[in-house]
């Protein structure tokens, strides 16, 4: 049955395209078991999306985020997190990537210590990409992953010496996966993409002590914290699991979240090894919690870098978190990629690489992420003569001092022509990718996602709707200097074809138009975007 008509299986039904080889993934015990897990934790995600959406209307009204007092006895008290397992100790350098077969090929064979295979902010989540994307990670687990380049020019082939750690990262709790319906409703994401690769390989890679593994993103608070903890110990008894075998680390991607560390490791002490970084959504974050608030704008993206006070209070506050309860402290990804064709321009983004992990292991991190092969070299230098242990978990960091307003501390800089006009062209570039089914992009030396359009996304709409702003040449930051940057922006392409999602162009134009120019910033691009797939 081909076209986008439904297939029924009474309570639950298949929206879109039969794909070939579907019914291996999605048998009924498989879909079963994904009705179970919405009829018992849909009530759970509403409630905690709701807390989320109050919460903001706070932010929005002028309240402030900072450490909870209900919870201060979970911060001041003695306690660490469950045994990390052997695994799990040495996770120096992590690379990420959509779940792709090619990229789970080559990143499994990188000699990185691990691969986050991502179904979250790398990949455009269409339905062929995540039934592509899980029956490769089926067939890696079982180690018989290989993939044929189109032409035939090449074979890929799983390397059986490899010893890169699997780790998967489902997408966060507000999304939906619209091709699954249960009971009328649509399934969580997380659910779909956690539910479905647990359900076919947890029990081969436990077998092996090789997981299962997974980062948990998108988190605000420790009770969706706890709300993993559910779904992950209800997955154990259904699968006969151990308990506490499936490990998590979760990501601090979200400003809330930076207030609740300790809270979100307590939450899941049995089974989480580490918190990350995630420096990007974190930025994207902290614009979004402060859209109202027009003494805390933030100067252009460029400009917003580790150094910068806010941010490196949150890093140093992670590493110390972490150290006192027994977890790794991960640091964030470095998305440079190599430049073809000029030496010195490679070189000085090989520094900043050089430089990134340089601040990264001096200041306690046990490991960090790369979105390129080439860059695992670099970074396990760095963090090899930095760190001859498997992790610095004896680097307690007792010197950090860090206070509520050193978090939303904002940073000082400028908007400059140059910055302004790329967000825009990175935003319509990515979102036209993205509706083309790609989710991870190289635009001008840096590999693109769905984190780092955000960043420029939100920047534009809180520049646009907070009055009176300018740029560094005293251009009024106005709707004028968004429309003449979107309309210039097709001739500045002209070689659009030959680009990531080319064919898309117009509709991401006509999509960051709107959401610009809407009295609201909308959640998450990914939304509406996520309608248009």
């Amino acid at each position: 049955m081909a076209g986008d008509a439904a297939r029924t299986l009474s309570p639950l039904a298949l929206l879109g395209p039969r794909l070939a080889g579907q019914e291996d993934l999605l048998g009924p015990a498989a879909l079963d078991f994904l009705v179970d897990l919405h009829r018992a934790f849909e009530p759970g995600r509403q409630s905690r999306l709701a807390a989320r959406r109050a919460r903001q209307a706070r932010f929005d009204a002028g309240e402030l985020p900072d450490f909870r007092e209900d919870t201060r006895a979970i911060r001041e008290g003695d306690w660490t997190v469950a045994p990390i397992p052997a695994a799990l100790l040495d996770r120096r350098i992590e690379i990420t990537g959509p779940v792709e077969p090619k990229m789970v090929i080559n990143a499994l064979n990188s000699g990185a210590s691990c691969y986050m295979a991502d179904f979250e902010d790398s990949t455009s989540p269409t339905w062929e990409n995540l039934l592509v994307g899980q029956r490769a990670l089926r067939k890696a687990t079982s180690g018989t992953l290989d993939w044929m380049a189109p032409d035939g020019s090449k074979h890929y082939v799983l390397d059986p010496k490899s010893t890169t750690t699997l780790i998967v990262r489902p997408r966060g709790w507000h999304l939906d996966e619209k091709h699954v319906l249960v009971d009328g409703e649509r399934l969580s994401a997380s659910l779909f993409d956690l539910g479905l690769f647990a359900f076919h390989n947890a029990t081969v890679l436990q077998a092996g002590q090789r997981g299962p593994y997974f980062y948990l993103p998108k988190l605000e608070s420790m009770e969706e914290a706890a709300l993993w903890e559910e779904v992950l110990s209800y997955i154990e008894q259904r699968l006969r699991l151990p308990a506490g075998c499936m490990k998590v680390t979760v990501l601090i991607e979200t400003l809330p979240a930076a207030f609740e560390m300790h809270e979100i490791l307590h939450a899941l002490r049995g089974r989480i090894v580490g918190l990350n970084c995630g420096r990007w959504d974190y930025i994207f974050s902290y614009l979004k919690t402060f859209r109202r608030h027009r003494d805390r704008v933030l100067p252009e993206r460029g400009q917003v870098g580790m150094t910068q006070p806010f941010l490196k209070a949150y890093s140093e506050l992670l590493v110390q978190t972490c150290h006192r309860r027994g977890a790794h402290a991960m640091g964030g990804m470095a998305a440079q990629i190599p430049i073809a064709g000029d030496p010195i321009a490679n070189e000085e983004a090989i520094a900043r690489v050089r430089a990134d992990k340089q601040r990264e292991v001096e200041a306690g991190h046990d490991g960090t992420w790369v979105a390129h092969p080439a860059l695992i070299k670099v970074a396990r230098e760095i963090f090899d003569a930095g760190m001859p242990g498997p992790n610095q978990h004896d680097t307690r960091r007792e010197d950090v001092q860090v206070t509520r307003d050193m978090l939303i501390r904002p940073s000082v800089g400028t908007i400059t022509r140059k910055g302004f006009d790329n967000n825009v062209e990175v935003c319509v570039r990515y979102l036209a990718a993205w509706l083309d089914g790609n989710g991870c992009v190289p635009i001008h030396w840096l590999m693109e996602d769905a984190a780092t359009a955000e960043i420029g996304r939100a920047q534009l709409w809180q520049w646009l709707h907070n009055r009176n702003l300018h740029l560094d040449d005293g251009t009024p930051v106005d709707f004028s200097l968004f429309d003449r940057a979107l309309l210039a922006l097709p001739s500045k392409l002209a070689d659009r074809m030959k680009l990531p999602g080319g064919s898309k162009i117009n509709e991401a134009i006509a999509l960051l138009d709107e959401l610009t120019h809407a009295d609201e910033l909308v959640e998450f691009l990914t939304l509406p975007a996520y309608e248009r797939l």
